[in-house]
């Protein structure tokens, strides 16, 4: 029996105005929050257990640095030559070095040096490559062509091997010398990467329009572009404050870094070279120390720059 009634697909009904609450009307969800980049790396990171691991782990050193005292009770530089190399007993757990030094002690105490050494250099570092690098890569020509230059000079000698010269002739040494020496050689990685991304950011709308908008061209590069060109740098910092804990460890090792009388794990290494075979513990503790903290930030560095790339977050 055929039917004139409609397909139920064509049915349609359309309320009565009087019917629809106007509260129901192109509402909008404003509780919905804007994802930033920022946002996103951080689901990243916080879902893999590596970024906690590291995270832990660099926490741990950084509160031995600043707070010793909290770990050990013990005089670091206190020798005792009827302990010469003796093992562990109660209260020092890790025995004594060649010297009669608490080996407990000093890698506890030897936290600080490396620590401040390394924050200070990647600060240095981290200032000055993105202030020359994002000057260079947004407003270019002769600027960029000196930074440039004068990076490819820089770039030419290794860090270390530049430390090295420039520490065998500094008679006052400390940490800070050592973090300045460091960044003094290591600067053009960071202006590099930065005058790359700048010169990618400076191509985006948002330059554009703020040009049409009457803002200035600094206004704009400190405000826009270098809040969005400074993730790369980030990622490098991360890396690089391990890279300069170890070779603040290599100078002290190598006896042009940190003076004698200093605490540093370097120093350690270097002196219980002479008992490596006799009681190796006293190599092993502050190469365990040193190993360790420098696998956390280079662990942390990777899962930042995972999480900072999206090409990187797509491929998961």
């Amino acid at each position: 029996m055929p039917s004139n009634a409609e397909p139920r697909s064509a049915t349609h009904y359309v309320a009565p105005i009087e019917e629809t609450p106007l509260q129901a009307v192109d509402q909008v969800d404003e509780t919905e929050k804007t994802r930033s980049t920022w946002t996103d790396a951080w689901d990243s990171m916080r879902v893999r257990p590596t970024f906690w691991i590291s995270s832990v782990l660099i926490l741990l050193v950084l509160v031995v640095a600043v707070f010793p005292g909290l770990f050990t009770h013990v005089d670091p530089r206190a020798a005792n030559l009827d302990f010469s190399d003796e093992g562990a007993r109660p209260g020092h757990p890790l025995g004594y070095n060649r010297q009669g030094y608490d080996v407990y002690a000093r890698v506890i105490w030897g936290a600080r040096s490396s620590v401040i050494v390394g924050l200070v250099a990647t600060i240095l570092v981290s200032l000055v490559g993105i202030i020359i690098g994002a000057l260079a890569g947004f407003y270019g020509g002769w600027l960029d062509t000196i930074v440039s230059r004068i990076g490819d000079i820089f770039f030419s000698i290794p860090t270390i091997l530049g430390a090295i010269v420039i520490m065998s002739v500094i008679p006052a040494r400390n940490a800070i010398t050592v973090a300045l020496v460091l960044a003094a050689f290591a600067w053009p990685q960071i202006a590099r990467i930065m005058r790359g991304a700048v010169l990618s950011a400076k191509q985006s709308d948002y330059v554009t329009a703020s040009a049409a908008l009457g803002v200035s061209r600094f206004t704009t590069l400190v405000r826009h572009v270098i809040p969005n060109a400074i993730a790369p740098v980030i990622v490098i910092a991360t890396v690089s404050l391990g890279s300069f804990i170890v070779a603040e460890a290599t100078l002290s090792f190598l006896g042009i870094g940190l003076p004698p009388s200093a605490l540093s794990w370097g120093l350690d290494i270097g002196t219980a070279q002479t008992s490596i075979r006799t009681n190796p513990s006293t190599i092993f503790w502050p190469s365990a120390a040193l190993s360790i903290t420098v696998l956390a930030f280079l662990l942390l560095g990777d899962v930042v720059r995972d999480a900072l790339d999206p090409k990187a977050r797509a491929r998961r």
